[in-house]
């Protein structure tokens, strides 16, 4: 394996017209993530002391969508082939490093498989990243005499012969930065094309006596590229099979393992169960035991042991603790916290709230900016009034509060411990401990009274 220093370049100057976008093509997303983030990742991942992005097309919307990457951009402004692209990052390399080329619109390339290309990377060669495909028409030919790899020829330029080998070029290598840099210098764009091929390098090593050395990867998915959004949705559908072997293998229920997507990290315990068409986002963490129903989504929350949550409920930026019931059709927004054995229940909407140990809300409530203690029934079509068109202010329940239905909580308020407020209740100022707060109301009837009927 090489012990050089090691720097990578991703290509990302295409426009990418078959995506019919206004978005540049490596920015779509895949499992929630641009394309090309993915890519950075698994540079980042290998190490690399600087990475050079090459760039064309939506500079701008680029910059501003990876600002939280450590990259040096490099700009191709007119699009002349792989080779003019590396051209243009090549003032970069340092003589002594080695240099990885990948590209934004490849993003399942994994790091396992870049760790064993540069582990095969011969002294003074060029580690290559090949595949053998049943139709490998469209894809640069593995030429080779006596096995030994002596160049790449395009789909344009091949003979009739070259089109029948099936071993193709991925365009994925590891070479030395010099000498990438005196092969760049002597490409030309003598070809069908018209272009700089980056492949030309391979003959040119060859020609100097070097080894080129062809590493498979592990999936053929990890060197798919991306043309338009059929590639895409397919490339969807891989990463997440491979997701979903990941956890079954790990011991996760997944009912439909078709059905599920994960777009981000899941952390789990054990015996998790989930159910078909369930979204996880972000960073995921669920204890052991969890349930997790159909059509839930779940981001950037923290699920603690046995907690169950039903059908259709959505839940970001949330934790809970132990034996939590949540939903169906219940969503916790971000901020909201519940304590062990809490239930939420249908159509129930928290945001940036707590509710305590043993608490519910069963119903058809909002609870907005509050803080609720352990032991309260929340009453269906319970409202936390916080916004009062211009600012937000919170509501404090203590414990054991009896909150009965159709209740408003006209923030700032504070209900003290063990109050009980009557149905249909607006609230509008504080309420000591252990008291009965109602609003007086007179119930009026009118004897004969008459529905009216429809006119005929």
């Amino acid at each position: 394996m090489s012990t050089s220093a090691m720097s990578v370049v991703i290509l990302a100057a295409g426009k990418g017209t078959r995506m019919y976008s206004d978005l540049p093509k490596v920015l779509h997303t895949l499992a929630g993530k641009p394309m090309v983030q993915h890519v950075i990742d698994a540079a980042t991942g290998l190490g690399a002391q600087q990475i050079h992005l090459v760039y064309g097309h939506g500079g701008d919307q680029l910059k501003a969508l990876l600002s939280g990457n450590t990259l040096n951009w490099v700009l191709q402004a007119q699009q002349l082939g792989t080779g003019h692209a590396m051209q243009q990052a090549a003032p970069y390399f340092a003589d002594d490093e080695d240099i990885v080329m990948l590209y934004g619109d490849v993003p399942l390339i994994s790091l396992e498989t870049l760790q064993r290309l540069r582990a095969a990377k011969p002294a003074g060669g060029i580690g290559l990243l090949t595949v053998v495909l049943d139709n490998p028409t469209g894809y640069g030919r593995i030429v080779r005499e006596n096995d030994t790899i002596t160049g790449i020829v395009e789909q344009k330029d091949a003979t009739p012969e070259q089109l029948k080998i099936q071993e193709i070029n991925t365009g994925i290598l590891i070479a030395n930065g010099g000498d990438l840099k005196r092969w760049l210098s002597q490409l030309n764009n003598n070809n069908a094309q018209g272009e700089f091929y980056i492949t030309d390098i391979i003959a040119m090593a060859h020609q100097e006596g070097r080894l080129v050395q062809a590493v498979h990867p592990a999936r053929i998915s990890e060197t798919d590229g991306v043309n338009n959004r059929l590639q895409l949705a397919a490339l969807e559908r891989a990463y997440q099979a491979e997701q979903a072997e990941k956890l079954l293998l790990a011991g996760v229920m997944l009912r439909d393992p078709a059905r599920f997507d994960l777009r981000g990290t899941l952390k789990h315990g054990r015996d998790v169960e989930i159910d078909t068409n369930v979204i996880i986002e972000g960073n995921v963490t669920l204890g052991d035991r969890v349930k997790i129903a159909a059509g839930c989504i779940i981001k950037n929350s923290v699920i603690a042991d046995d907690c169950e949550i039903s059908a259709y409920s959505v839940i970001e930026d949330a934790s809970l603790a132990a034996a939590c019931t949540v939903g169906p059709f219940a969503r916790l927004r971000p901020g909201s916290e519940l304590g062990e054995k809490a239930h939420v229940g249908n159509f129930v909407e928290m945001k940036k709230a707590t509710l305590g140990k043993g608490s519910k809300a069963g119903h058809l409530s909002y609870l907005g900016d509050a803080e609720i203690g352990d032991d309260v029934n929340i009453g269906a079509g319970t409202i936390t009034c916080n916004y009062d068109g211009a600012n937000k202010s919170k509501t404090i329940i203590g414990d054991n509060v009896f909150v009965g239905s159709d209740t408003q909580l006209v923030a700032p308020v504070t209900v003290a411990s063990g109050a009980t407020i009557a149905a249909g209740t607006t609230v509008m100022k504080d309420v000591p401990a252990a008291v009965l707060v109602y609003n007086r109301k007179e119930q009026n009837q009118k004897a004969g009274w008459l529905r009216p009927e429809k006119k005929k």
